[in-house]
C-alpha cells in the first residue's frame, strides 16, 4: 500500500475560536496585512474578531481589501507591493476562496522577485510570508491547500500557482462567519467542495486515506442538502458544511483535480458563473462518463450521498442548481478546444477526449 499525506497547517475550529486562540498569531510575526475583499468580512464581523486578536496581542496590521470575484495577477503584484510597503512580516486572509488564493500569491510574491512568465512555474525559493487563514465560505477548502487560483487572462481561464511553500501556517474556521450568506452562495460553495472530493476520489493521485477524507466529506455535504435548497440551515448544519469543505481541501491538496474544474474555468471565465455552480453543471455527466469505465468506483461515489448512479447524482444537483443558463454550440466547442489542454484532464482515471469533453457540455448545458 502507497500512501504519503502532508497536511503542514494547523487547523483550529469552533464557535469564537479567534479570540480563544489569539495567541496563535503571535507567533507569525509583528505586522500583518490583512486580505480580504471589499465588505463581506466587515459585515460578517471577521475582520473585527481578527483585528480584536491581533490587538490584544499588541501585534500592528494593515488592510488590504481590493481582491475581487476570481482575483487576477494584477491583483497579487498589488497586494504583494502593499506587503512591502507595510512592512507586513505575515499574512491573514479573511474571506471566501478569492481572497485566500489572492493571499498566497501575495505572500510569495511579498517575498520573491517573481517575473509575471515564471509566475506558474512551480519553482521557487524557500522564501514566503507565513500565513493565517479565515474561511467565511463553506467551500474552496482554501485555507488547508497549496494552490493559489488566479485568472490568467493571457490564456483565457485559470491557472494555478502551486507549490507546498504556500500551505497557511493556520486556520480559524469559525461556522458563524457564514450565517448571513445567501441562499445562492451557499448553495454554490457546497457544491464546490463536493466537487472537490468527488473529483479526488476520481483522480489518479488518490489513496484510501484521501478516499476516507473524501467520503467523509461527500456524507457531510449531502446530509445538508435539503436545508440547502430551502435556505435554512442550522449552525450545526453550517458547521458541517465548513468541516467537510475543509476535508474536500485536505483531498486536493493531495490528489489535485480533474477535468470538471478545467471545463468549469471557462463557463465563469466567460460568463462570470460561479465557480462552484460552473462545477456543479458539470459533474453529474462527467460522472456518468467515468461509470462507463468504472462503475465500482462511481457506485461507490455516489453511494455516500444516498444514491445508486451518476444519473441521480445529476438529478440531485440539477434540483439543487435550479434553472440552467443558455449556450450556443459555437461558445461550447470554444470552451472545449481550451479545456482538453488544461493539464488537470490528464490528472483522472478517465481522461476525456475533447469530443467526450464537448459530449459533456452539450449534456449537461443544452438538454
Amino acid at each position: 500500500m502507497n500512501v504519503q499525506f502532508f497536511m503542514p497547517t494547523k487547523v483550529i475550529m469552533g464557535k469564537d475560536c479567534i479570540a480563544a486562540n489569539a495567541g496563535e498569531l503571535a507567533a507569525l510575526g509583528k505586522k500583518a496585512l490583512i486580505v480580504t475583499g471589499r465588505n463581506s468580512a466587515k459585515a460578517n464581523g471577521s475582520l473585527a474578531d481578527v483585528i480584536a486578536a491581533l490587538s490584544a496581542n499588541g501585534q500592528k496590521f494593515e488592510i488590504f481589501d481590493k481582491v475581487m470575484s476570481n482575483p487576477t495577477i494584477d491583483c497579487v503584484y498589488d497586494g504583494a507591493k502593499a506587503a512591502r510597503d507595510a512592512g507586513a512580516d505575515f499574512i491573514v486572509a479573511i474571506g471566501g476562496g478569492s481572497p485566500m488564493d489572492a493571499a498566497k500569491g501575495i505572500a510569495l510574491l511579498a517575498r520573491q522577485d517573481i517575473p509575471r512568465e515564471e509566475l506558474f512555474s512551480g519553482k521557487y525559493p524557500n522564501d514566503v510570508l507565513p500565513m493565517a487563514f479565515v474561511p467565511t465560505t463553506a467551500g474552496t477548502g482554501s485555507e488547508v491547500t497549496p494552490y493559489s487560483i488566479l485568472t490568467n487572462d493571457k490564456l483565457q481561464t485559470k491557472t494555478s500557482i502551486a507549490s507546498p511553500l504556500i500551505f497557511p501556517k493556520i486556520a480559524f474556521l469559525d461556522a458563524k462567519y457564514t450565517e448571513g450568506l445567501s441562499k445562492a452562495t451557499a448553495i454554490n460553495t457546497a457544491i464546490d467542495a463536493l466537487s472537490h472530493s468527488v473529483e479526488g476520489m476520481l483522480s489518479t493521485r488518490a489513496n484510501r486515506l484521501t478516499d476516507c477524507l473524501a467520503a467523509e466529506s461527500i456524507e457531510g455535504i449531502f446530509s445538508c442538502m435539503d436545508s440547502l435548497k430551502t435556505g435554512k440551515l442550522s449552525f450545526e448544519e453550517r458547521e458541517m458544511l465548513l468541516y467537510s469543505s475543509m476535508l474536500g481541501g485536505m483531498v486536493i491538496a493531495h490528489t489535485g483535480t480533474t477535468a470538471v474544474h478545467s471545463m468549469g474555468y471557462s463557463l465563469t471565465y466567460f460568463r462570470d458563473i460561479d465557480h462552484g455552480r460552473a462545477n456543479g453543471l458539470l459533474l453529474g455527466d462527467f460522472l456518468k462518463l467515468v461509470e462507463k469505465t468504472f462503475p465500482a468506483k462511481v457506485s461507490e461515489i455516489v453511494s455516500f450521498g444516498g444514491l445508486s448512479s451518476a444519473e441521480e447524482f445529476k438529478a440531485r444537483l440539477s434540483d439543487l442548481l435550479g434553472e440552467k443558463e443558455s449556450f450556443a454550440h459555437d461558445e461550447l466547442e470554444k470552451y472545449a478546444d481550451i479545456a482538453v489542454n488544461a493539464k488537470n484532464v490528464k490528472n483522472g482515471i478517465v481522461v476525456p477526449t475533447k469530443e467526450e469533453i464537448l459530449s459533456i457540455y452539450q449534456n449537461s448545458l443544452m438538454e
